[in-house]
């Protein structure tokens, strides 16, 4: 599904050069669920771009389900997020005078996907448990109930991968909970996650944790008692 070789990543300031990857080599398969971990400078966000098609390698090759997107354009990279990747950022991101239906449907209006469009949306917002709330307006939602409007629109186009970027940033406790037992449920009925999180208490529920320092990964492994979702 995501196959990271030898990739590094380099930003030039001025006449200094950042190291943010260093020959990074990073697998995950298909249905997987792998948490990526890091402090600030660790390289954490670099490769999250990259996975997500939003940068490209300085050198060093990536395939994300099987297309290699190391040297795409932009225009290219562009049309694999749509297809590819389902994104949930810390900030929910959705239009704050459009309905949470609407909300979902726009990756498939991004897409010129027309084909029973409304009922896709429908289907997304009732597999995360709000499609009671599609006619909603995002300031009539929890702040919970905005994140799953999110994980909706993410699922909706049926990407290879949802990438999950410390969803669970801006909830309380309870709402967190909810989310990242969501995640898990989804990839126990066999969704592909990658989560990034500096938060232990999120990754517990990760089946795999791969630790990144100064650029480099330093552990790289299995969760011996993954925690399972209840819902």
């Amino acid at each position: 599904m995501i196959e990271i070789a030898g990739v590094t990543k380099t930003y030039r300031m001025g006449s200094l050069e950042v190291h943010a990857l260093k020959r990074v080599d990073l697998n995950i398969e298909a249905g997987e669920f792998v948490a990526i971990m890091g402090a600030s400078g660790s390289g954490k966000s670099t490769l999250m771009n990259i996975i997500g098609c939003l940068d490209v390698p300085s050198s060093g090759s990536y395939a994300l389900d099987g297309i290699d997107v190391a040297n795409l354009s932009d225009d290219q990279l562009a049309l694999i997020r749509n297809r590819k990747i389902g994104f949930v950022f810390q900030s929910f991101n959705l239009i704050p005078r459009s309905s949470a239906l609407h909300n979902v449907e726009m990756p498939l209006i991004y897409a010129g996907d027309t084909e029973n469009r409304r009922e896709r949306a429908l289907a997304a917002l009732q597999a995360v448990g709000l499609s009671d709330r599609a006619q909603h307006q995002p300031s009539e939602l929890s702040g919970g109930q905005q994140q799953r409007v999110a994980v909706a629109r993410a699922l909706v186009t049926e990407p290879a991968i949802m990438l999950a970027d410390e969803p669970t940033g801006n909830l309380d406790s309870e709402s967190s909970l909810e989310i990242i037992e969501l995640i898990s449920a989804l990839n126990r009925a066999g969704r592909t996650i990658v989560l990034i999180t500096h938060e232990d208490e999120i990754a517990r529920f990760a089946r795999r944790v791969v630790r990144l320092r100064d650029g480099v990964i330093v552990s790289d492994g299995p969760q011996r008692a993954p925690v399972e979702a209840r819902v």
